[in-house]
């Protein structure tokens, strides 16, 4: 689906250069573009192999082990039906430390693997099951003690200061958690109510 709309989006901007005679401007930022993502990707490249290998290291050394514990009460609410010591629930666990030490882009193949691992529990396939909806939220509304990515970017345009939004960051993070995290809570309450799926 995607693909369908970005190549539609390219198509339109391309005749409505044709139309207004903005066509030179028009090849010169598309080269121009690709120049600035290839520089961006070498840019997250190197913040994602920085924060893999701290991770790694974190593993090794014992911290996430100490950091998914202190997490493990928490989770455990907010995961209910899930076996704390299911590999479910594990990945779960490394899925948010990750998010949590903000690597970014490094932390998906962790996410992709926790799906994997609910989608094992799950007896409907047609529908996702509660948890899965709840770890979809906390990823979408994940909570970053050091936003990496967002900070090399402010730093890559010539930020003064690129760690200034950490404190706003931080809070307008809690508060889209706690609402998501309310708000599918609230789901899941009506959802034994009514004794039907509401997630579909």
């Amino acid at each position: 689906m995607m693909n369908y709309i970005w190549g539609g989006m390219i198509i339109i901007s391309l005749i409505v250069s044709v139309f207004t005679g903005h066509v030179e401007q028009t090849a010169a930022a598309a080269v121009s573009g690709a120049g600035d993502a290839v520089t961006l990707c070498i840019s997250l490249l190197g913040i994602m192999c920085l924060w893999t290998g701290i991770s790694k290291i974190g593993e090794e050394g014992g911290l996430i082990k100490i950091i998914a514990k202190a997490l493990n009460p928490i989770l455990k609410f907010i995961f209910p039906k899930l076996d704390p010591k299911s590999s479910a629930f594990g990945s779960v666990v490394m899925n948010v430390v990750a998010n949590l030490l903000g690597m970014g882009n490094a932390a998906t193949p962790l996410g992709i693997k926790a799906v994997g691992e609910l989608d094992k529990l799950n007896k409907c396939k047609k529908s996702a099951t509660d948890e899965m909806c709840m770890f979809v939220v906390l990823n979408t509304a994940s909570l970053q003690l050091i936003p990496t990515t967002l900070i090399s970017l402010r730093q890559s345009y010539g930020s003064a200061n690129p760690g200034e939004v950490i404190l706003p960051i931080w809070i307008c993070e809690l508060c889209a958690l706690a609402v998501g995290i309310t708000v599918a809570k609230l789901f899941q309450t009506h959802q034994k109510d009514r004794g039907h799926k509401l997630w579909k």
